[in-house]
């Protein structure tokens, strides 16, 4: 008992160093006294209980489980993963498993969905952006790390997972979702709209954005491409080289496009601009939403700041901090915030988001009015469906022909960005025209 009372006094004493004022700062409510004291009564109550709880307890788990009530009481992204969960974590850097395609977070003490990814068995169900988990078959998921969370919700492709969820109108929704090999598509979707108005939609930063959004560019600009929309809404982030790289086409070259700050000077890092500015300057708007985040956040934030786009859309989700993983010799893990994102400005994005420039809301009231109109669509082919069989090839079109005239006139978000770009083509030419009118007296 005495190795263990040992152990955990040495334990506390580290974490608390860890997290202890950095030199120069003053804690006035605990002096280094106190926490001898406290690191002693920590060891009396795990001997207390370790003695009487009603059930013999192993003193592994106790361990355990006080390092995560540590780690706890920071934020949502930091925790202390078992050697089970730290393997679990470890799954998502080879890149396939298992799973829903959703990222998530802990808001306001809830498991909170920053985005389902488009194409997976989540987004196919209809789970949203800001969507509350609240159990995960009938566990309440209100004590779960975020980690435990991740590991409840993978699972072997083909297995089915029952979600309860809370939206924002408070309705109580009960999702029934089956698992399957996430693989995500980076580019969705890239054409010239009108007018000369590209499109590009990034769903997730991933190894090969960078270089696959420098050719979709090049093939566009070939084709005549004068002004360029930028779509990402529901982009989660993902891996923060290629979101620079990203920003790093439109950018001049050694220009700040995001940096790092962390509580000591050696977690500061400042990523600059390379390319100067490899493509030519063309009005631009990104498309954001709630479900932009992370690196989604840093191309918007950064591109704005150097007045390259206009954010139109909704406010970002506002997820900007840096964890790193430390590995413990057996097999656990501590997972740490140590640093925040900032954009060029100066200003972090960790908890506030993006404030677009134009906002252009979504409401409830606009999704009730999309299902009517897609059940009047729906309506109207049913009975129109023996005469369109009647000309398959032409049928064919007008259905292809429909669905695109149903996407542009949908989007409303879409549809004042290309309004937006056509407004900012008609200024810049009568900027440019000589008057109509000598003047005189």
């Amino acid at each position: 008992m005495k190795k263990v009372f040992w152990f955990l006094i040495a334990a506390f004493y580290v974490l608390t160093l860890c997290f202890s004022a950095s030199e120069g700062e003053k804690e006035a409510s605990v002096t280094e006294e106190d926490i001898y004291k406290y690191m002693e009564q920590v060891a009396t109550i795990f001997t207390i209980v370790e003695k009487n709880y009603v059930d013999p307890v192993e003193k592994k788990k106790l361990i355990y489980g006080a390092m995560k009530g540590i780690v706890g009481e920071l934020d949502p992204h930091s925790q202390f993963m078992d050697p089970d969960i730290h393997k679990e974590m470890k799954i998502e850097t080879e890149g396939e498993f298992g799973g829903l395609g959703i990222e998530i977070t802990v808001r306001d003490d809830q498991l909170t969905i920053i985005a389902p990814i488009e194409g997976t068995p989540a987004h196919r169900a209809g789970l949203k952006t800001g969507d509350k988990i609240i159990k995960i078959e009938e566990e309440r998921t209100k004590d779960l790390t975020l980690m435990e969370a991740v590991s409840k919700l993978r699972g072997k492709p083909g297995t089915k997972v029952h979600l309860t969820v809370v939206r924002s109108n408070q309705k109580i929704l009960e999702f029934d979702i089956v698992r399957d090999v996430i693989r995500v598509e980076s580019i969705k979707d890239e054409e010239i709209i009108e007018d000369g108005i590209g499109y590009i939609r990034i769903v997730q930063f991933q190894e090969q954005t960078g270089r696959d959004f420098e050719k979709i560019l090049s093939d566009l600009e070939a084709r005549g491409m004068k002004a360029l929309i930028l779509d990402l809404r529901n982009n989660p982030g993902g891996l923060l080289k290629t979101a620079i790289d990203v920003a790093d086409k439109f950018i001049e070259g050694g220009q700040v496009i995001v940096s790092i700050q962390g509580r000591l000077p050696s977690q500061n890092v400042v990523f600059k601009s390379r390319e100067r500015a490899t493509h030519k300057k063309y009005p631009m708007v990104i498309l954001i939403n709630g479900g932009s985040a992370s690196g989604a956040e840093i191309v918007a934030g950064a591109l704005r700041d150097y007045k390259k786009a206009i954010l139109l859309g909704e406010k970002t989700f506002g997820k900007g901090s840096v964890q790193s993983v430390i590995p413990m010799a057996d097999g656990s893990a501590l997972r740490l915030t140590t640093a925040k994102y900032f954009i060029p400005s100066g200003v972090t994005i960790h908890g506030l988001g993006i404030e677009p420039d134009i906002l252009v809301d979504i409401s409830d009231e606009d999704e009730v009015k999309l299902a009517l109109k897609k059940y009047r669509k729906l309506e109207k082919m049913l009975s129109e469906g023996e005469q369109e069989n009647k000309d398959n090839n032409r049928g064919q079109e007008d259905d292809d022909e429909v669905e695109k005239d149903d996407e542009g006139e949908e989007d409303v978000q879409l549809q004042r960005a290309i309004d937006l770009l056509k407004a900012m083509e008609v200024f810049d030419k009568s900027l440019s025209d000589e008057p109509s009118f000598t003047g005189g007296k």
